[in-house]
């Protein structure tokens, strides 16, 4: 069986500034990625050009073995979906109504809802706890709440692989743990998820592997490391491409950091 996902040789400038060089990834059916690295490192950037939102130089993403600048939008859409870090939304809608837009890679123009539809956006709203909010109109959510609502569109639009980018960074820790449940859940299921993720513990947590993104030895930004939470979050990686130290737990195939401290600029990397 062919990946979902994957990309070869990627290579990403911004102005003639190389941004993201020799990029080769694959994702697997039933994987939570995390994608971690330091601001600015290029997570965001990469899941666009995983999306086809962004056309890298050179290389190649691979969506079921065709490369997606050949794949018109819609069929993207109804493989992939997407959860951008900022959120706007046209205020004229309701939450119900946002949440319908996940099934519209599946309907023809003017075409109604389905009875099967309809199940998948209500079954979405409940999954993401906002379900009580789908009369509002979105221009009267907090941040959260708005989140939850783009969340719930991906979820309703049924794709094999959703990609995420800082989920839950506007969420509260109850809906960031209920989140990242849900994200787990979907890929036991057989769905991958690819998630750009801040926190490192709950990345560790959560995350079946984790891809560090961060500067090499020739100073191009790359894949530092890949692999599973204990593999990637060492004392050199935590050093050299978060600045900080911390006391690393192993916890079965996960670590947990622990009394984190920013490194020294004065002491270096080993």
């Amino acid at each position: 069986m062919s990946a979902p996902l994957q990309c070869e040789n990627l290579h990403f400038s911004f102005d003639k500034k190389p941004l993201l060089q020799d990029i080769n990834l694959t994702f697997r059916a039933g994987e939570f990625v995390g994608l971690i690295g330091a601001n600015g490192a290029g997570k965001s950037t990469l899941l666009q050009l995983l999306l086809g939102l962004l056309k890298a130089q050179s290389g190649k993403v691979l969506l079921a073995d065709k490369q997606i600048n050949s794949i018109k939008r819609r069929e993207i859409a109804k493989q992939l979906a997407f959860v951008p870090q900022s959120i706007e939304l046209p205020f004229a809608f309701n939450v119900q109504q946002i949440v319908a837009m996940g099934r519209n890679p599946y309907l023809g123009a003017f075409e109604l809802e389905t009875t099967e539809d309809k199940k998948l956006i209500e079954e979405a709203m409940l999954q993401t706890d906002i379900l009580h909010l789908q009369n509002r109109l979105v221009n009267t959510l907090s941040g959260g709440e708005k989140q939850r609502v783009i969340i719930a569109r991906a979820l309703a639009q049924q794709s094999a692989t959703i990609l995420l980018d800082e989920p839950i960074a506007s969420l509260d820790i109850c809906h960031q743990l209920e989140t990242l449940q849900l994200i787990k859940s979907l890929t036991e299921s057989g769905k991958t998820a690819i998630s750009a993720l801040h926190d490192l513990n709950l990345a560790a947590r959560y995350c079946d592997r984790l891809i560090l993104i961060g500067k090499g030895t020739d100073g191009c930004t790359t894949i530092i490391s890949d692999g599973g939470p204990e593999l990637v979050l060492t004392d050199r990686n935590l050093k050299e491409h978060f600045s900080i130290e911390a006391t690393i737990t192993q916890q079965a195939s996960s670590v947990f950091l622990s009394n984190i401290v920013p490194v020294s600029k004065n002491s270096g990397a080993e």
